[in-house]
């Protein structure tokens, strides 16, 4: 006779055949001595990539989760777990917010009759915490911040964390486009070296700033334009100092502004 997991796998299919769930069964074997990072991410590459990817990774992580007693390889899933929230897109968060998720698979795995150690305990609640305060604004991403604000009506005492000093929840781009759209962009890569801003000058109705021979009046959205010529590091000495005739204007009018309401 088959067990009921067996019999369930036998109907489904192992959620570790697949490419995402072999690199999570081997990123969460308790013979690990330390996270495995390459590995991880590479699980955060095929989430990005692949269409099927957020579903078999959510598979994967509640297997190795649910019914486990070996709680270092939970731990370890839910090192996984959180790394995929923080480098994966709407796609993946929108399957482990759910409140049949959290309620199921992290909460289930802290229950009393369980005795799990206080460092997997304050960890789950850790994360639930964490996501329903990035999520909280998102209504397709509801579903833990209802079973957090739940929890918290019950009277179960969340760990102090210090939400602001954590890591965000950060979405990078992917080389394949979601059709959702995710949480959180990425902060763009700062240039190595300063560059001027380009200025498009087709949403503007001003004409561009040039120099030119005679006095030029400019107008207050052509001022900050003109700085950015000023500072441009491709710009010659007799170009800035053409440019800076064209500030002195709106400058000395600031500067007499200034100085009569100081007299005033």
């Amino acid at each position: 006779m088959f067990s009921l997991g067996e019999t369930v796998e036998f109907l489904i299919g192992n959620p570790f055949s697949t490419p995402v769930g072999q690199r999570i069964e081997r990123a969460t074997s308790g013979s690990l001595q330390v996270e495995d990072w390459g590995l991880n991410m590479e699980i955060c590459d095929i989430i990005n990539e692949t269409d099927e990817g957020p579903k078999d990774a959510v598979k994967a992580i509640k297997k190795r989760i649910v019914g486990n007693k070996n709680f270092r390889e939970i731990m370890l899933a839910l090192t996984v777990l959180e790394t995929c929230v923080k480098n994966c897109g709407h796609r993946f968060h929108v399957l482990v917010a759910t409140q049949d998720f959290v309620e199921g698979v992290l909460v289930r795995s802290i229950l009393p009759k369980y005795n799990p150690p206080t460092v997997l305990h304050d960890r789950v609640l850790s994360l639930i915490q964490s996501w329903a305060d990035a999520f909280r604004t998102n209504p397709s991403l509801s579903g833990v911040v209802y079973v957090y604000d739940d929890l918290r009506r019950r009277g179960l005492e969340f760990p102090m964390t210090d939400l602001d000093a954590l890591s965000p929840i950060h979405t990078p781009n992917r080389s394949i486009p979601e059709n959702d759209t995710c949480e959180v962009n990425p902060a763009p890569t700062p240039p190595s070296q300063p560059q001027a801003p380009a200025i498009d000058h087709s949403q503007n109705s001003s004409p561009p700033v040039q120099p030119s021979d005679g006095p030029v009046s400019l107008s207050p959205e052509q001022v900050l334009p003109a700085v950015w010529v000023y500072f441009s590091p491709i710009n010659t000495a007799e170009q800035q100092s053409q440019t800076l005739k064209l500030l002195e204007q709106p400058l000395n009018k600031c500067k007499h502004r200034l100085d009569h309401k100081m007299l005033s």
